[in-house]
């Protein structure tokens, strides 16, 4: 018997950071929808009734960054500057140049447009082959945004943080032992309240019961208090939550963040092709777990390196899987973004709540191989 506990955690989307995120998302898919050739690497930084967005554009299209970002915040929910941020006033404030052409020398050849190591995982934990704990806590917030946006519990505030353990046992999710909640909410409710709620709309509503049990701990607003969020309550910034946006840290990450980026970036790219290629070979029962690495060099296209391991899982050998990937996958560049068609505008539908384990992504396609 092998027990042990592992833990992930989700945020909202309101979370700074996951707005900035979601506000350099925006701006990428803007200028994709002009110019499939943008080259885009855009950062945002969210402070007290400031947003700041910097980085290098080239591209033909023409964009009102001022009126996205404020469209942006907006849907997302700010609009009270003494809790959070007002999208009607914060400032902005915009420092975009164009890409480096000692990049775009190697890019424009079809070559990496910068050295990095991506990591792709799956595994057959969920139908969704994510591993458990990440899946269900960004269940968790994004039933927590559900229950703001219906109103169905109208005293909460865009910021949230989820964070699920689970206790395994022989590599399978056994139990849950620890659930956390904390929900950014208006000064006028009480704690016992919010906590009732949050009990019974969001956590009874996405929890399986045969998960829990009177060991199971539930923490929710453990301080007693969330009232100041946001930007207000913590500085945000562009890709300071990738283990949020990959597996919950129960895979290895290569250190290179998604979002603001566009597919000539093998950060995000070949991240994306890695999971598509993980997910394929659980799916098609090569393996119950399969984690793969690539190292790329900038101006080139091919790959260093490939490297796979299916955790002992696998039904053919680790040289054999990657013999099989190299022939079935074209992992340069350009071969990445022409499979998955990473020159449309998907990215913004990409920011919250994980970039894998969601429908109707390219990369989440299950094929044969």
């Amino acid at each position: 018997m092998k027990n042990y506990y592992f833990t992930s955690e989700s945020v909202t989307e309101g979370h700074p950071d996951k707005l900035c995120d979601f506000i350099s998302d925006s701006i990428l898919d803007a200028y994709l929808m002009q110019d499939e050739n943008s080259r885009v690497a855009v950062e945002t930084f969210a402070s007290k009734d400031k947003i700041t967005i910097a980085g290098q554009v080239t591209s033909k299209g023409e964009v009102n960054i001022e009126k996205i970002v404020r469209e942006k915040i907006k849907e997302i929910g700010y609009d009270n500057s003494l809790l959070d941020m007002d999208y009607r006033t914060c400032k902005i404030d915009i420092n975009i140049t164009k890409q480096s052409p000692d990049i775009a020398m190697g890019v424009d050849i079809g070559g990496a447009g910068d050295q990095g190591i991506m990591f792709g995982y799956a595994c057959d934990e969920t139908p969704n082959y994510m591993p458990y704990a990440i899946d269900l806590a960004h269940k968790l917030s994004k039933r927590l945004t559900q229950v703001r946006r219906e109103k169905i519990l109208t005293y909460l505030r865009p910021d949230g943080k989820t964070q699920v353990t689970v206790e395994y046992e022989n590599d399978k999710p056994k139990r849950i032992e620890t659930i956390l909640i904390s929900a950014q909410h208006e000064e006028n409710v009480k704690l016992e309240q919010l906590k009732q709620d949050i009990k019974k709309h969001v956590i009874e509503a996405v929890v399986p019961n045969d998960m829990m049990d009177e060991h199971t701990k539930i923490y929710i607003n453990p301080t007693g208090r969330f009232v100041i969020g946001g930007p207000l309550g913590d500085t945000g910034l562009t890709g300071r939550k990738i283990i949020v946006d990959t597996y919950g840290g129960y895979s290895r990450h290569g250190g290179g963040a998604f979002s603001g980026k566009d597919a000539s970036k093998v950060d995000r790219s070949a991240a994306y092709m890695l999971r598509h290629i993980a997910k394929n070979i659980v799916a098609n029962h090569l393996a119950k777990k399969c984690e793969i690495q690539v190292a790329y060099a900038i101006g080139m296209e091919k790959p260093l390196a490939v490297y796979i391991n299916t955790f002992e899982t696998g039904v053919k050998s680790n040289e054999d899987l990657v013999n099989l990937i190299e022939e079935k996958f074209d992992l340069t560049p350009n071969g990445i973004i022409k499979y998955l068609q990473l020159k449309k505008p998907i990215f913004e539908k990409t920011t919250n709540y994980g970039h894998f384990g969601k429908e109707n992504l390219p990369w989440e396609k299950i094929i044969e191989l």
